[in-house]
């Protein structure tokens, strides 16, 4: 069987370099998101970092633009990072499936989520950059994210804040693992609720000010 009918497995490199993982995953052909996207979104962020902070997937400027938390949701976090006295810089930021999934209005791309196929195709490439990173807390934003690092579903209203340590099936198994919501989260709820979304942003921080005093 060809690589490209096997997915993240047979691309994932033996040296233990990001850019060399970078490098392998342009090529994945794992599931059939590839196809109608611009370029494999990778992650962003020093191989020394303490603090890893998986996403759900790239979206439509992601895409374009091939790094990891650069639109919208982005900038939330941006925010939330800030507020939370933690330092961009110092955090590896990648997501929980490496390309866009969407579907076209026109000329506009929305947004979808991944499916289940999805996730399980990437994974191995997550856990090579948990394996390569090494870091001590591993933060999921959002359920895509959190079924990436945890391996089962996850309901973020019921486990949010909580230390996930002894995860038979994480990608992390020497991680502490922290879950919470996606910054676009705050977005969808500023066009419905302008006090809901500032709570769920004060929420996020806490969050990440938990994650961050464990570094």
């Amino acid at each position: 069987m060809s690589p490209e009918a096997q997915g993240a497995e047979a691309w994932t490199p033996d040296g233990r370099s990001i850019a060399r993982l970078r490098s392998a995953a342009s090529g994945c052909r794992g599931c059939d998101l590839w196809i109608d996207t611009t370029q494999t979104v990778f992650s962003s962020g020093p191989r020394s970092a303490a603090l890893m902070l998986v996403g759900e997937q790239p979206g439509d400027i992601e895409d374009r633009e091939g790094e990891p938390f650069v639109g919208p949701a982005g900038r939330i976090l941006d925010r939330a990072l800030e507020t939370a006295a933690i330092d961009r810089d110092t955090v590896y930021l990648t997501n929980a499936v490496k390309h866009f999934r969407h579907r076209t209005s026109g000329k506009r791309r929305i947004h979808q989520k991944p499916a289940v196929g999805h996730i399980v195709a990437c994974r191995p490439w997550l856990a090579a950059e948990v394996a390569i990173v090494r870091p001590e807390v591993v933060v999921a934003l959002g359920t895509v994210a959190a079924r990436a690092v945890l391996g089962r579903n996850v309901k973020i209203g019921e486990e949010r804040g909580q230390w996930l340590d002894d995860e038979p099936d994480a990608v992390c198994p020497d991680a502490a693992v922290l879950v919470t919501s996606h910054p676009s989260s705050v977005l969808r709820l500023r066009q419905a609720d302008a006090a809901a979304a500032r709570g769920e942003l004060d929420a996020l921080v806490a969050d990440l000010q938990t994650a961050g005093r464990r570094c």
